[in-house]
């Protein structure tokens, strides 16, 4: 299931704006008012299903892992890993080898 991309307000007419969402503030702002035409704001009722709620794109649940001994804990069928940023590189190559061998998907690598 694709994520809905709400456009921020003129975004297409700058190249300093990026693509993320801000509500359109201004006093007079079509797009605030909803006028026919506009793109789509973000409202009650445009929230995800709950079993999409919270996935990774590739349809597994996010596990954070700081050491070795936190992969024991991991689903492979239902779980991929993350590896925390202050982990270093030696112990972080340690972690991708040992999830390999438990062939599990580390979103980090």
């Amino acid at each position: 299931m694709a994520k809905k991309k709400y456009l921020r307000q003129t975004v297409h007419g700058y190249k300093r704006l990026k693509g993320k969402w801000h509500k359109p503030k201004g006093t007079q702002s079509k797009m605030r008012k909803q006028q026919g035409g506009r793109p789509a704001m973000p409202r009650v009722g445009r929230r995800t299903s709950r079993a999409w709620r919270g996935l990774h794109p590739s349809g597994l649940r996010e596990f954070f892992v700081r050491n070795l001994h936190d992969l024991e804990r991991v689903n492979s069928k239902t779980q991929a890993i993350r590896i925390s940023s202050a982990v270093g590189k030696r112990k972080k190559a340690e972690i991708v080898k040992k999830a390999k061998e438990m062939n599990l998907k580390v979103l980090n690598p």
